[in-house]
């Protein structure tokens, strides 16, 4: 498969839906399982019904497989970096994958799968390449070191047909800046849930966060 083959084809109708339903995509570490159901539960009563769940820890194939029965949630599945990974996380239930930059197999496992994938880009050129497969939305990773919302708004100027979801040092703080871009439909951060509030099973805290997050202007 190369770009050439469908650079007609717009891969990323299900990614902008999905990038659309709030102003950020949780990004979630789960250490403990037990932590899956009841954070998924508090992030979507918050307004935040898109949630990425890392494959960053042993857990969270099962935690992936157990928040996506939770009511009102779309869970995908970050961190994807190799075919095996994509075909773990659709069986898990995955409902979209997340990766923080792109390789020729790795969006050909998503074509296999079905799996709609926000491929990650941080350079004008991995912007084009992605165009070129018909990704018309796009993960701006790292966003913060890659030169925050500055460097996405210059992207934007000569390349208007992508948006984006910048991650990567992310936070409340600046997640506003990001967001008042016209290239940008959300943005992903870790911060709404904190792993104290984890830890101590403070879910009103995470829902609190949640809705902060959910009223962020865009």
């Amino acid at each position: 498969m190369t770009p050439s083959d469908n650079n007609t084809a717009d891969r990323s109708t299900r990614a902008r839906e999905i990038c659309l339903l709030a102003p950020v995509i949780p990004v979630l570490v789960i250490d403990d399982l037990a932590h899956a159901v009841p954070l998924a539960r508090a992030l979507i009563a918050g307004g935040l019904p898109a949630l990425e769940v890392t494959l960053r820890t042993p857990q969270a194939l099962d935690a992936i497989r157990a928040m996506a029965e939770v009511p009102g949630g779309v869970v995908g599945a970050g961190t994807l970096l190799t075919p095996a990974d994509v075909r773990a996380a659709k069986a898990a239930g995955a409902q979209f994958g997340v990766s923080p930059g792109a390789t020729d197999r790795l969006i050909a496992a998503c074509e296999d799968e079905g799996l709609p994938l926000l491929p990650g880009a941080a350079t004008a050129t991995e912007v084009m390449a992605l165009l070129e497969w018909g990704f018309t939305v796009q993960k701006f990773f790292p966003a913060e070191a890659s030169g925050g919302a500055p460097a996405l708004k210059a992207i934007g100027a000569p390349i208007p047909q992508v948006s984006f979801c910048p991650t990567g040092g992310v936070s409340l703080a600046n997640a506003g800046d990001y967001l008042s871009l016209p290239n940008v439909l959300c943005a992903g951060g870790s911060w709404v849930a904190p792993k104290a509030a984890l830890m101590a099973g403070d879910w009103d805290k995470v829902e609190a966060l949640a809705r902060e997050a959910a009223a962020l202007p865009r």
